[in-house]
This record gives structure tokens, sequence and C-alpha cells, in this order.
């Protein structure tokens, strides 16, 4: 009975409690699982968009599908461009210079960049926590216009917008010549780089054109012609008349310019022919000159001794004078005076050497006679271009060195050249119309009917140039005091023209009444000395050759 009592007290069922904690923590990854498989299938999913760090052209696309990327950097290079001429603007639209953009390069670049494996799981990573990469992956422009089109255009704002400057003005009272207005015009060189980079930015989408003056500052050389010829007309004298005549040559040695008033029409040389005999005489030198040919020199150019330019020209022909004179025709125009010419020997008064050579063909203006004497005679073209020759000999080592490949002038003849004509300080005609002291090396002539003077002046802003003048007039005697202040008004207009910053605003009053007679600036025999013609003077004044 004990037995069965026990028995009872001692049976228990037993009873499991679940894993609460382990199983929690598996819900809890395996939820993490899936929410990172749904994110990855979500970003997955996005892989037709381009990554959210790209730019096309410098245009953000980052997230947007092709067709979206496509469309907004299509309309980022479709704005116009503004070009500013001035204060205008003008809209330049890129499809009008044929602008288009190679869409299926930079697509297919910006995939590639978006789908790069190196970038996968950290763009991957910017998704889930939401945030943008520091580093954007750029995908360069490409595109292209049609540059002809673009030229076209510009051609067409320029013909529109493009101004022409002010025509100048001179002053009569002065002989003066006013700039006009300053032009402009379009800088098309300098504005096409410039555009092509503004059509290829998305955003800088304006350009202010570059512009260049257009000469105002120095007006064109046919105003100082028009000067030239009012001046003549205010004076009284007609210039293409039939009793009276200009003739008048000047050229801007820096440009190559040139006046030409009747500058073909042909005058008597009178002494302006001892340039040539000058021009040949060391053209025949084998040597140095000696004391002897130096001072023949200074007696024929300086003090225009027709004995010494005939005893020159005798010289040239090996003591035949006729010979001598042939052959300084022949240089003159071997060296492109074609219309001047000297056929027989200088007049000497009762001691004239009688004779003459046949004077060559040429062809003058036929439109205009001044009776030029019919054994020498040139035009004032003729004498500017033997100037111009000597002038590019002395300063460049061209000129009559070219014409003459054989040695027969040298760089230093050509300077002695220009150092004797210098000397010529007979105060008047072209002398008379530049201020005192400039260089100008210079031969004058004249007759009872013309008066004329050639020469280069050395100005000193460097603006060198060539001026010959003459003027004729048909009558029983054309005086100096009337002729020559015709000539030193036309130097005054060229002066003024070439050397604006210091005008001769007045004819200037300290000139001699006459020429100055050589013997004052003529050096004495023994002291020609050709490279410092005036070293001979007790102030040893002296030019520098050429004139610095």
């Amino acid at each position: 009975m004990a037995t069965s009592g026990l028995t009872g007290l001692g049976t228990r069922k037993k009873t499991r409690s679940l894993p609460i904690i382990p199983i929690f923590s598996w819900l809890l990854i395996l939820m993490a699982i899936g929410l990172f498989a749904l994110q990855l299938v979500n970003f997955s999913q996005q892989n037709n968009q381009l990554a959210g760090d790209v730019t096309v052209g410098g245009v953000d696309v980052g997230g947007l599908s092709p067709d979206e990327a496509r469309t907004r950097w299509e309309q980022a290079y479709a704005q116009p461009i503004v070009l500013w001429y001035n204060d205008s603007p003008i809209l330049l639209d890129p499809a009008a210079v044929g602008f288009r953009t190679n869409q299926e390069s930079m697509l297919a670049a910006a995939r590639s960049a978006s789908q790069n494996e190196s970038t996968f799981w950290s763009r991957f990573a910017a998704f889930l926590t939401g945030r943008i990469t520091a580093q954007t992956i750029d995908v360069n422009l490409s595109a292209g216009y049609q540059e002809r089109l673009l030229q076209d255009f510009l051609a067409d704002v320029a013909a529109r917008y493009d101004r022409s400057p002010g025509e100048a003005q001179f002053d009569l009272d002065t002989l003066s010549i006013r700039p006009g207005a300053v032009g402009y015009a379009l800088d098309v060189e300098r504005a096409i780089p410039l555009i092509d980079a503004a059509l290829k930015d998305p955003t800088e989408r304006q350009v202010v054109l570059p512009l260049k003056g257009t000469n105002g500052g120095r007006p064109d050389i046919s105003a100082l012609r028009d000067l030239i010829v009012a001046y003549l007309d205010s004076e009284g004298f007609v210039y293409d008349g039939q009793n009276s005549v200009a003739s008048v040559y000047i050229m801007d040695l820096e440009t190559g310019a040139e006046v030409n008033l009747l500058s073909d029409v042909a005058v008597s040389a009178a002494s302006t022919v001892k340039i040539s005999i000058l021009l040949d005489y060391f053209r025949n030198l084998l040597f140095a000159p000696s004391d002897d040919e130096a001072f023949l020199m200074a007696q024929s150019l300086l003090c225009s001794n027709n004995s010494s330019s005939n005893l020159i020209m005798q010289l040239i022909g090996n003591n035949d004078l006729f010979t001598g004179i042939a052959d300084v025709t022949t240089n003159m125009q071997y060296v492109g005076a074609r219309n001047s010419y000297i056929s027989a020997p200088l007049y000497l008064g009762g001691d004239q050497v009688l004779g003459s050579i046949a004077a060559p063909l040429t062809s003058p203006n036929a439109s205009f006679r001044t009776g030029a004497d019919p054994y020498n005679q040139t035009t004032t073209e003729d004498l500017g271009s033997m100037l111009g020759m000597i002038y590019d000999c002395a300063m460049y080592g061209s000129g009559l060195m070219t014409a003459y490949r054989d040695g027969e002038y040298t760089q230093q003849e050509c300077r002695q050249m220009l150092n004797l004509m210098s000397a010529n300080d007979l105060g008047r005609l072209l002398q008379a119309g530049i201020p005192a002291g400039v260089p100008i090396a210079h031969k004058n002539g004249w007759l009872e009917d013309v008066h004329g003077d050639a020469g280069i002046v050395f100005a000193p802003n460097g603006r060198n140039y060539i001026v010959a003048a003459f003027v004729w007039e048909n009558g029983e005697f054309f005086s100096f005091e009337r002729a020559w202040p015709l000539i030193e008004g036309i130097s005054r207009a060229a002066w003024n023209y070439f050397v604006p910053e210091q005008p001769l605003i007045a004819a200037r009053t300290d000139i001699p009444e006459q020429a100055v007679a050589c013997d004052a600036f003529s050096p004495p025999y023994g002291e020609v000395d050709l490279d410092n013609i005036n070293s001979w003077r007790d102030s040893g004044a002296s030019i520098s050759w050429p004139p610095l």
C-alpha cells in the first residue's frame, strides 16, 4: 500500500522552451539579406540609366535615361551664342553654322562610364546611403560645325557693322591735315577661335567680338595730294593748265605710298640732272675718290658748276665727253628713269661745247607740254625713282646694289652720295618747307620758265620721304619770287603730313631772300670728306649717315 503512494508523488511531465533569440537573429539576418537583395535588384534595374556622377560635355546627365540625357545636352548646346559688336548684341544660332553633336559616340561613352565595374560597388554603396560620390566622370564633347558657314556669317556681320574711318580734313591756313574719325572692323581671324570655344561651352555662350581700328590716326596719302592741289589753287596757280603746270612726286619710304600729281610730265631737268651725273660717276669709279674727284663732285652738285659737271662726264667717257653723256643717259634709263636723259653738254656760255647725241625714245605724259629742254629733260617721278634707288642702297644694301650686282656700287658710296647732297644748304625751295636743321639730301635746278627741287627728307620720327616738285609757267619770265614759295608750300604740306607731331603751321620767316651762295656750304679743295661733308666747318658739324 505504501508503494502505491510513492509512485503517484514521483510522476512529472517534461516541457521544452523555444529558442527565441536565435530565431529572432536569423529573422533579422534574413530580412537584411532580403532587403539587400531587393535594393540590389532595384539598383540593377536602374542599369539603363546613367550614373548619378556622369556629365557629358559639361552637362550634368547623372541619373537620366539615355533619351533624357541626350535631350538635356542638346538643349544646352542649342542655346544661341550672343556676339557683342561694340554695344550691339548679335545672336548666332548654332544650327546656322551646322553645329551638331556626335550623340551616339557621347552616349556610348557615358554608358561605358556608368557601367564601369570598378565603380559598381562604390556607386551601389552611395545608392544605399543616399550619398553622391565625390568624383564625377565627365565625357568630353564630341561635336563639329561648318567653318565656311561661320566665316560667311562673320562676313555678313562685318558688312553690316564695320565702319570706315572718317575722311581726313585739311587746313589751307596751316597746310596741315586733320585725321578723320577712327574706323573699326571685325577681326575675323581672332573672332573664329573665340566663337568656336563658345559653341563648345554649355554655359559661357557670349563672345565680345575683337575689333581692329582702321587708319584714322594716319590719313591716307591721297589727302596730301588733295591738300597740295587746293594749296596751288589758293595761290592762283593752275597746276594742270595750258600755260602752267605743277609736277609733284612724293613717296613714303616707310610704306611705299605715293603722290603722283602730273609726275610723268616732261620738264627741263636744269641742274637736277647732276644727280644722274653723280650717280654714273660713282658707278665708274674703281677706287675711293681722290681729293680732285671729291672736289669735282662737290663743285658739280653743290655749286651747280656746269664746267665741273661736263668734266665729270668727260672722265666717265674716258676723255670723250659725248661718250660720257651717253653713259649717263644709259645709266638713268637702266635704273628706271625712263623719261629722263641728257644728250648734249651743259651750257657754258661763250665756251659752249657744241654737238649732241641722239636722244632715247621716251613716253612722258603727252597731254601737257612745258617746252622741256630737248637736250636735258626729266620727270619728277624719274627723279624720285633715282633717289629711291640711292636711299635703298644706303639704308638696306639694295636699290642700286641690286640693280648692279657686280660691285659697281657699294653701300658706303650710296651714303657718300646722300652725304654730299645733304650739304646743299641754299636755304630755299624744299629746304625752306621743313624746320631748320632737319637733314635733306637734295638737288635743285631752275631756268627762266621752270623751277624745281628733288630730295629725301630724313624726318625725326623716322618717316623718311622723297619729294620732287617742279613748277612751270609759260611766259617771258617766271620769277623765283613767284615760283619758290609754291615749292616751299608743297614741301611744308608734305612735312606736316609725315611729321604731324611737329608741324610748320606757318611759313618760315628765317629763310634768306635769295639762295645762299655755294661758297658758304661747299667744302674747299682738299677738305671734301664724303663721309662727313661738314667736317671742314669750324664747328665740326656733321651728320651720321644714315641719320639716326
